[in-house]
């Protein structure tokens, strides 16, 4: 075999391993939105998160950065469209959705988001998924919903829209876009290096909602707790889980990566069990074997990129 073809192989397996990570990191980022009311304003833990975030890459990818100024000066509104997309309105907009809306609601509307890239995936950037792998997202995605219902359906009339659902349905639709976009913008940096670019866009785009949120008398002021939450988010959900998905992408396929979504309400489920003394119920289960079957039933199926 040749030695491409041997790397290619090597890092293909690699994807597959790091993809279930991928979802358990961005738990870290629930539970940090759980908590960041009255102790950190929204838009000030966006942008302190992604200005570590961001200044940990750019330093870790100097040399390839300086090398490759002319093309990432010529590319500039991609990364300010993807900071927009993916720090901007799946940062500083969830933590404010966490304000008024549930768990219950935010994961559903969520649930929505590897849906639309899927299909954009298919129609925008010519990915093939097979029917095999379309039942897979439909499994995984009534697996997601038997867990965030406790096993009884009837709750879902019980759902009642706020205005932080609006705020978590852009964010899943923003999600979507910074997944496509990724993925139709063909880039020659690595992921480090792309995604410091993408930090910088975020941090211009925050900076000024920011700087007003710190102007405001109800804005909780700095505290160390409030530092703690930037690290945690920055260096869990931002470096770890924003990085691995961008590189998995590249390997794996927009769609097929995205469907890995779905495991983030299981590994909340594990993470309660196991850190909380929370009870672990038949739902749980039942929800399990629904998304492991319909993650596997899409990852067993390698398209043509």
């Amino acid at each position: 075999m040749p030695i491409e073809a041997q790397r290619l192989a090597a890092h293909t397996r690699l994807a597959l391993v790091l993809i279930w990570l991928t979802p358990l990191l961005w738990t870290v980022n629930q539970v940090s939105a759980r908590i960041a009311p009255g102790v950190v304003a929204p838009h000030v833990l966006a942008l302190g998160r992604w200005s570590l975030a961001g200044l940990v890459l750019t330093v870790l990818a100097r040399q390839e950065l300086w090398r490759m100024r002319q093309w990432v000066w010529a590319t500039w509104y991609q990364a300010l469209i993807l900071g927009g997309c993916g720090m901007w309105i799946c940062g500083a907009w969830v933590y404010i959705a966490g304000q008024s809306t549930s768990a219950m609601n935010i994961s559903l509307i969520y649930a929505s988001s590897p849906i639309m890239i899927a299909v954009g995936s298919v129609l925008w950037l010519g990915e093939t998924f097979s029917k095999r792998q379309m039942l897979g997202v439909a499994l995984a995605l009534i697996g997601v919903a038997h867990v965030v219902v406790r096993g009884d359906w009837s709750h879902l009339t019980q759902v009642e829209l706020v205005a932080g659902d609006l705020w978590i349905l852009a964010a899943a639709i923003a999600w979507a876009a910074y997944a496509l976009l990724q993925k139709k913008w063909h880039s020659p940096l690595s992921a480090t290096a792309r995604l410091a670019t993408i930090c910088i866009g975020g941090v211009v785009l925050l900076l000024p909602f920011a700087v007003w949120e710190l102007a405001s008398v109800d804005t909780p002021p700095l505290s160390q707790a409030a530092l703690g939450l930037v690290v945690l988010t920055a260096v869990v959900p931002g470096l770890g889980a924003y990085w691995i998905y961008g590189w998995t992408q590249k390997i794996l396929g927009t769609s097929r990566v995205a469907v890995t979504l779905y495991l983030g309400p299981l590994y909340a489920a594990l993470a309660a069990w196991l850190l909380l003394n929370e009870p672990m119920g038949w739902h749980h289960l039942a929800g399990a074997l629904l998304i492991l079957s319909g993650v596997g039933l899409v990852m067993a199926f390698k398209r043509p990129e």
